[in-house]
């Protein structure tokens, strides 16, 4: 039987993803809803969107956008958003590209990879039960009409039930218990796999989730 499974921010941890995805495991049939933040801090942004490309093409990856894809999106359009770009992250993206010289451009990100970032993540996705979103969301907004400084952006610091009464499943604010964040009608699942944490994959339908990290670790438990 197929599964909806929820990954939380990759930030470049190929290493934590693939370990990740063969400790689960990863089927097949899974639909894979990915929260954004593929890129940036981690060695091997690269390898990541590589990955989640081929695993688009089977039609069973729904891709979320992060604001670390916003921001990767950003740079090409001049200098002061590159550097704001590169300062928060993006160097170790590009330089995961890079060829001999080990210093990465953007030119250097194949016609791909942007498309995918660009033209292929979503800003929601949402079941009978559960809505997921990379940030957080607004209470009383549809999903539709949530504005990109909430949905991208906003920490989650306890946030009000969603009138869908539907249960939030997001990332983007790095949990410092290492373990995802449960408050019954929201559950942020971003366990800070670049700070030496966990990449986190959680079955929302049984509160089921299993964790990976850099160093090939793996470990297993339920909300």
């Amino acid at each position: 039987m197929s599964r909806i499974l929820a990954v939380g921010d990759i930030h470049g941890c190929d290493t934590a993803l693939r370990t990740l995805a063969g400790f689960v495991p990863i089927r097949e049939d899974d639909l894979l809803v990915t929260l954004g933040d593929y890129v940036d801090r981690g060695p091997n942004s690269r390898e990541v969107l590589d990955w989640l490309i081929a695993r688009f093409a089977t039609g069973r990856l729904i891709p979320l956008r992060g604001n670390h894809e916003i921001m990767m999106l950003d740079a090409r359009e001049g200098e002061d958003m590159l550097d704001f770009w590169l300062s928060v992250g993006g160097r170790a993206a590009l330089d995961s590209y890079a060829g001999d010289d080990g210093v990465g451009d953007l030119s250097d990100v194949p016609a791909d990879h942007w498309h995918f970032l660009e033209h292929q993540t979503r800003r929601y996705f949402e079941t009978a039960t559960h809505f997921f979103v990379h940030a957080n969301a607004l209470p009383d907004w549809s999903l539709a009409d949530q504005s990109d400084d909430v949905i991208f952006w906003e920490k989650f610091h306890n946030p009000p039930p969603h009138e869908s009464g539907k249960i939030m499943v997001c990332g983007h604010t790095p949990q410092p218990s290492l373990r995802p964040l449960d408050i019954g009608h929201a559950v942020c699942i971003d366990t800070w796999v670049y700070g030496n944490g966990w990449l986190t994959c959680l079955d929302p339908a049984t509160g089921e989730y299993w964790q990976a990290n850099e160093r090939g670790m793996t470990r297993r438990d339920w909300l």
